[in-house]
């Protein structure tokens, strides 16, 4: 899932720093002679520092090369897109955007579940569970408990319980349907439906890791419309998943 714009970008760049959610697929559309980077991050491991990415993004820029810097998802959501680009402006490097397709709309086409739908969610919000040099994850509750919008939460699989409570304190329901999607749109793809008071323990059980994307409120039961067979088979693959 890409733009034609960007892979027009990709197939003419010198120098590809790439994330570590790009697939091998979209990689191999990169010329043979690219220089491949991968500064990718994964909890508590990262290839490298987001100041050192900024400082690679310039050093290649700066020798004349055509750099693509290749995110997974959308280089404005929760991908620190802006922050890099700020960095290189500000030392005379020209930076252009390209849309990407972000995790949000490609959970919600795959799994067939809207994040908006006439009569269960008037707006959808999108929050990162997961902060900066695990800082505490202090979230305005009231604002997002609203249970006629649907909540999207990023990298939220490790607080994912705090998340539930911090909702539920704000009285949305216990009962409110959440569906986690495990990399979501990949062929290793894998759903979980459940409730908010239930999602942190189904999470344990079902052993998910990042990444990993919530959808949490009543678009969520459109899931359920599925046959019940395909649903409980679901749940089976998630528990049994080696």
């Amino acid at each position: 899932m890409m733009t034609l714009r960007a892979l027009r970008l990709l197939e003419s760049a010198d120098v590809v720093v790439f994330d570590r959610l790009v697939s091998e697929d979209i990689l191999a559309m990169a010329p043979a002679d690219a220089r491949m980077i991968p500064v990718g991050k994964a909890p508590k491991c990262h290839l490298a520092t987001q100041d050192r990415i900024n400082e690679i993004l310039h050093e290649e820029a700066a020798k004349g090369f055509r750099v693509a810097r290749l995110k997974g998802g959308d280089p404005m959501i929760f991908g620190r897109g802006s922050e890099e680009a700020a960095y290189l402006r500000e030392r005379g490097v020209p930076v252009e955007y390209v849309p990407g397709i972000t995790a949000a709309q490609g959970a919600s086409c795959s799994t067939g579940v809207p994040l908006t739908h006439r009569g269960l969610a008037t707006g959808v919000q999108y929050v990162t569970g997961h902060r900066q040099a695990d800082k505490v994850l202090d979230l305005d509750w009231k604002r997002l408990a609203n249970p006629d919008t649907t909540l999207v939460v990023y990298m939220g699989v490790a607080n994912i319980g705090q998340i539930a409570m911090g909702l539920m304190t704000e009285n949305l329901p216990g009962s409110t349907p959440v569906m986690a999607v495990g990399k979501a749109t990949t062929t290793e793809e894998r759903r979980l439906v459940s409730r908010l008071d239930k999602i942190a323990s189904d999470v344990r059980t079902a052993e998910l890791e990042a990444p990993t994307l919530f959808i949490i409120g009543k678009v969520v039961t459109l899931y359920a419309d599925m046959p019940l067979a395909a649903i409980q088979q679901d749940i089976l693959q998630v528990g049994t998943h080696a």
